[in-house]
């Protein structure tokens, strides 16, 4: 079993919101995509989906998104960006989401012995600063807890554990967080997130900070190709 990662499809198959206007990389992004995805994964494997996937304000705007990604092999595990609007409750997700698809909200999933935790996140920074921003923190720290807690306790000695986020677990400057204290109080050692785009984006696709594994999988800076965690 490999573990592929990418993220912040931004599918648009109902919603007119097409992204090559924001430049080059996005042409046909989609459709290179799905032929490196279908080029490198098999049914035995697991593609995480960092955030960002779908447009679409509903379920019924996503749907056509989702099942497109649902025809690609292997199993997928998906976390909301914050531009999945469409993202409902755990329930309601569970019933919406093709049975290849899992989505990852305060929980944890479990491939082999691999397991799979994460949260949406949100900014870090000097900009942070007000009240609305300060709420959210909280509520995805709150959330990156419950699900290091239920990988607590599936954890196995012999398990590999990774990470997956939308948004970037630290600012520019890389400084150790209260998202980064919580990784290493948890032994994660692999990290995949996305969110930042564009050709002003200086983030590295990959860096090793205090012993932890970095992968920006935003398909803009991997070249709309998956990129192999393990």
């Amino acid at each position: 079993m490999k573990i592929f990662a990418i993220s912040d499809l931004h599918l648009s198959k109902v919603v007119n919101k097409p992204m090559y206007i924001f430049g080059d990389s996005w042409s046909n992004y989609w459709d290179i995509i799905r032929q490196d995805w279908r080029n490198k994964v098999s049914d035995e494997d697991v593609v995480l989906v960092a955030g960002d996937v779908s447009w679409g304000l509903n379920f019924e705007e996503a749907k056509p998104d989702i099942d497109e990604i649902a025809e690609l092999p292997g199993q997928i595990v998906i976390c909301k960006g914050n531009h999945d609007y469409w993202w409902g409750t755990m329930k309601k997700m569970q019933s919406f989401l093709p049975e290849n698809i899992h989505a990852l909200h305060n929980n944890c999933l479990r491939f082999g012995d691999v397991l799979i935790c994460g949260t949406r996140l949100w900014s870090i920074g000097p900009t942070n600063t007000d009240e609305d921003n300060k709420i959210l923190y909280g509520h995805e720290m709150k959330r990156l807890k419950n699900s290091l807690e239920a990988m607590e306790k599936e954890r196995k000695q012999t398990d590999t554990v990774i990470c997956m986020l939308h948004f970037p677990p630290f600012d520019f400057t890389q400084k150790e967080n209260d998202f980064t204290a919580l990784f290493h109080e948890h032994g994660i050692k692999k990290v995949v997130y996305g969110h930042l785009h564009g050709d002003v984006c200086r983030a590295d696709p990959y860096k090793k900070i205090n012993g932890i594994e970095y992968y920006l999988t935003a398909c803009d800076q991997v070249c709309n190709t998956l990129v192999q965690i393990l």
